[in-house]
């Protein structure tokens, strides 16, 4: 067979090769002013939605109360809250985190045609035509910089893959301000244009600046292109959103680590975040030399887990909920008030808050601080039974911290010492 001799691209043709810059460049004939202006409104308030429940997150951790508890130092202004995190209702944690990873992870398809809708004006020259438009391509790059960044360090948190150059609450507490800068920046500038878009169309006389000029035949409607946009968004919240909800949801729940069964039979078969294992606790630890030091003003007292058990026993129906956005059902819990321990320690009468050191030797969160609200609700307990059964070893035993309404992290396990008084 005679060898074949590879194209030469000739000098003409050179003239026609198209670059990004280029409106000819993009010829997709879904690409439009309504397709886009359709995404925005949905972005506008899923995304006000997410950066609200994340406030209420940051709150929840009662930043103010103690340096342990606060994971983005330096924060200045940035850190306000206008509220103490309240106990009830006790599934307020629950939801309020439940919706902002839910809401974060179906968003993500429409975030990411958002982006592919106008992915022409980021490339249009010149950079700037005016100080509006500089201001405006200014809003985009930290809108797109901070969504990106917001929605990547989200995700990863959600499946436990901590790759991160620094914590995660620092590194998304301080990228979520960058992004609402440019988010807010960029619906000043963009909202009155969609709302108009959406109401009125193009006016007539006005070209759609980004429907493609020389677009390909179509293939795809833009109704169906939005109906391929919300499925993936409903597959990705049938597929999650499972995690904070017991039974056949939760066994459909199959992009999070907590969706799944449940982890085995019995009374401690419910969802846990870190294993005795995982965080080295042996049951030398745990154990007939164990003790449970109490600290106030009447003193230092240790207590075994008999004398805990010997105390009056209180019960209360509270779930657990993590930052990941995972929690559980109300477990039936039982143990001593807090409260009362205060009591013990020399606060008879209007208990302060308290700082619970665990047996947990590193990581994050093993030594916490709680409100006085928290210590003086009678359903905030040092909990040594739960559904009728000990505690097993992954699910804090000897004993746990279980306050309503409180992220998990503040539901100390393995608990070693409580001191009440100034935080």
């Amino acid at each position: 067979m005679p060898e074949r001799r590879p194209t030469r691209l000739l000098p003409g043709a050179l003239r026609t090769l198209r670059t990004p810059a280029d409106p000819g460049f993009w010829r997709s004939p879904v690409r439009g002013a309504r397709f886009t202006a359709v995404l925005g409104v949905v972005l506008l308030v899923g995304l006000t939605l997410l950066f609200v429940t994340g406030l209420l997150s940051y709150a929840a951790y009662n930043p103010d109360l103690n340096p342990v508890n606060d994971k983005t130092p330096d924060k200045g202004l940035l850190g306000f809250y206008l509220f103490s995190w309240p106990t009830g209702p006790h599934w307020l944690y629950r939801l309020t985190q439940g919706l902002h990873v839910t809401v974060g992870i179906v968003l993500v398809p429409v975030l990411l045609a958002k982006l592919w809708s106008v992915i022409p004006r980021l490339f249009a020259l010149p950079p700037a035509r005016s100080v509006g438009h500089a201001l405006e391509r200014l809003s985009l790059l930290l809108l797109i910089g901070g969504a990106l960044f917001q929605f990547i360090t989200g995700l990863l948190n959600i499946q436990l893959d901590y790759l991160f150059p620094g914590s995660f609450y620092t590194l998304h507490f301080y990228g979520a301000w960058v992004f609402l800068a440019g988010f807010v920046t960029h619906t000043v500038l963009k909202a009155p244009q969609a709302v108009r878009v959406l109401r009125n169309g193009i006016p007539r006389g006005e070209a759609d600046t980004l429907a493609a000029p020389d677009p390909l035949p179509a293939t795809l409607s833009r109704r169906g292109a939005l109906a391929m946009v919300g499925a993936g968004s409903l597959l990705l919240l049938i597929t999650s959103a499972g995690r904070s909800f017991d039974g056949p949801l939760r066994r459909i729940a199959l992009l999070t680590p907590r969706g799944g069964t449940d982890p085995g039979p019995g009374p401690n078969a419910f969802q846990v975040n870190k294993t005795a294992a995982a965080v080295r606790i042996t049951s030398a630890d745990t154990g007939e030399r164990w003790r449970l030091t109490v600290r106030g003003p009447a003193g230092e007292f240790r207590f075994s887990r008999a004398e805990l058990l010997a105390m009056e026993q209180h019960s209360t129906a509270l779930p657990i909920a993590c930052v990941e956005g995972w929690s559980t059902s109300d477990q039936q819990w039982r143990g001593v008030r807090l409260s009362d321990l205060a009591a013990l320690a020399g606060f008879p009468d209007r208990p302060p808050g308290v700082f619970v050191e665990s047996l947990q030797r590193g990581g994050s969160f093993r030594k916490a601080a709680l409100r006085d609200n928290q210590v003086r609700d009678g359903r905030s307990l040092l909990a040594l039974e739960v559904n009728g059964a000990p505690l097993s070893a992954d699910h804090g035993y000897p004993a746990r911290i279980i306050v309503p309404a409180a992220p998990g992290v503040l539901n100390t396990k393995w608990v070693e010492t409580l001191t009440f008084g100034e935080l």
